[in-house]
């Protein structure tokens, strides 16, 4: 394997980690919104979710 095909193959598995961490951050973000809005939404007189 040539070095150019190394550095190209780390990466892309530099850019997968990045894009995971990203996911797995807008995961986290729509949990939280949904957990706030599951609590405020009936003192607001909001449909629940569920």
């Amino acid at each position: 394997m040539s070095w150019i095909a190394i550095i190209i193959i780390l990466v892309g598995l530099w850019l997968a980690f990045k894009a995971v961490g990203v996911v797995v951050r807008l995961l986290i973000w729509a949990v939280v919104i949904a957990a706030v809005y599951w609590l405020v939404a009936p003192h607001l007189g909001l449909p629940r979710l569920g």
